[in-house]
């Protein structure tokens, strides 16, 4: 992949039709290290004749991968894999260097991926239907096909994670995608799409734009050719697509918002859940759609827990996520800090304590403190509107019946967090909780060979699993006698 001369970042470019397309006429955004204020490059953003071009190119991939077989399929996603693997060092640099996470969370991304891809390598050859039973001489067959063109939409906050869930399963499938990651690590994406090529895959099948963002979901969703959109993003903005998918009758799979709420139970293990939850909460400066946020505690233990937390959470070094000492990196981008600095303050006002944290850190960078929250009340933005950042709130709850009822009051419900010792009381959290993924004296919710999925206001549709495959599909019934 070409590199600018002056700092070895990737020259950033799109791919449509086989071909990589530098900026030329087009408007640029410029791509920005969010540890140092740099500029790292100029992103191409794709004008009206790159999404028909791509749009074209898609249909005609699509025909041709349609027809592939499971083997052909199997091999470019296994070698993809593998020159995944073969290339992390320097894809998570650069994703260290655009989004801001550190260099050994980038490095797990980049293993993600190609685990990924290794998992739908196998599922292609796993396709099945049936055949019905009827009289001699009659045959009814239930078989499955690729759903066709996918557009998809990945977010800032994996880089190359969130590329790789938009792309294994449609491929696995047989579909053609047109990816559209963010612009504000455009680095990532990119580095993924070359391994697919090196890997073999045939031109038209995966085309890579970058465009602002209304322009390109409207170009794209009004297309007949597009069958199928994968959104991960805000659950606004995945309500807007939907709206637009509609009227053409596209199939959709949304990774929404979420507000996690975390229920701490008086027999947890103290020093664990701690030490879970700070490592989980900070990750990626809670830039995270399954962050840990709303922590109900049991009134008994409320205040030992927020007195371990804090002291946890203040050891926590920030900085650039290059240096190796360091546990948390900046955030995303610019707008994050106002944000999240507006958030504290109403919680406040409010009545909620600050433990720790609360402030900006000096310097070029968006760096913010990790910030603990503690009783804070249920009016306060924090407790109904996802932060997206370094922020935990707490508040005491009494009874089991009372933290199920705060833990689901939201609409949201992609995942739900809970702390005990017993098991009759993780059995009736799990299956109380009203969300998509449920953890009980765990974080770790993402498996290449588990759904990830929200209900209610978090979407609808799977990544990742079996499932995630069979969201590629549709399935078609031929009657012969």
């Amino acid at each position: 992949m070409p590199t600018s001369p002056l700092s070895g970042y990737p020259q950033l470019r799109l791919h449509i039709d086989g071909e990589w397309i530098e900026a030329g006429h087009r408007p640029v955004h410029q791509v920005i290290n969010p540890a140092t204020g740099e500029v790292l490059g100029d992103l191409p953003l794709a004008d009206e004749a790159d999404l028909s071009r791509a749009l074209v190119a898609t249909e005609r991939g699509f025909n041709r991968w349609r027809r592939s077989s499971p083997e052909e399929r199997s091999a470019v996603l296994t070698k993809a894999a593998s020159l995944l693997r073969e290339r992390a060092g320097e894809i998570a640099r650069n994703a260290t260097r655009e989004q801001g996470k550190t260099f050994a969370e980038a490095q797990m991304e980049v293993s993600g991926c190609a685990g990924l891809f290794d998992f739908y390598a196998a599922e292609a050859k796993r396709i099945y239907g049936r055949v019905l039973v009827r009289p001699a001489g009659q045959r009814s067959l239930v078989v499955k096909e690729p759903v066709g063109p996918v557009a998809a939409f990945a977010p800032w906050n994996f880089p190359i994670h969130n590329p790789g869930r938009k792309l294994g399963a449609p491929l696995a499938a047989g579909c053609s995608v047109i990816l559209k990651p963010a612009e504000e690590a455009p680095a990532s994406a990119i580095a993924v799409v070359q391994a697919l090529l090196d890997a073999g895959l045939p031109s038209g099948v995966c085309q890579l734009v970058f465009g602002v963002p209304d322009v390109v979901s409207r170009a794209l969703l009004a297309s007949p050719l597009i069958r199928k959109v994968s959104f991960t993003g805000s659950t606004t903005v995945g309500k807007h697509l939907m709206r637009l998918a509609a009227d053409t009758m596209k199939r959709t799979t949304m990774e929404l918002g979420g507000h996690a709420p975390v229920i701490i139970f008086e027999d947890c293990n103290l020093d664990r859940t701690v030490e879970t939850l700070a490592v989980a909460k900070f990750r990626n400066a809670g830039q995270v759609c399954v962050s840990p946020t709303r922590f109900y505690i049991h009134e008994s233990i409320h205040d030992r827990f927020v007195a371990a937390y804090a002291d946890r959470i203040g050891s926590i070094t920030i900085g650039n996520g290059l240096d190796e000492s360091v546990a948390m990196g900046p955030m995303a981008n610019v707008r994050r800090p106002q944000a999240i600095e507006e958030m504290i303050g109403d919680a406040i006002n409010c009545g909620g304590r600050l433990i720790g944290g609360g402030s900006r850190l000096d310097g070029q960078g968006f760096f913010f403190q990790p910030t603990l929250l503690a009783n804070v009340p249920m009016n306060a933005r924090v407790m109904n509107e996802e932060p997206f950042g370094p922020v935990v709130a707490t508040s005491p709850f009494s009874t089991f019946d009372d933290v199920v009822a705060q833990a689901n009051r939201l609409p949201f419900g992609l995942a739900g967090y809970a702390f005990t010792e017993k098991l009759r009381t993780a059995n009736l959290i799990g299956d109380a909780l009203e969300v998509g993924m449920v953890g009980i004296n765990t974080t770790s919710l993402a498996a290449a060979d588990a759904p990830f999925q929200g209900v209610k206001e978090s979407g609808h549709g799977s990544e990742d699993g079996p499932e995630g495959l069979a969201a590629c599909l549709v399935t078609k019934t031929i009657h012969q006698s």
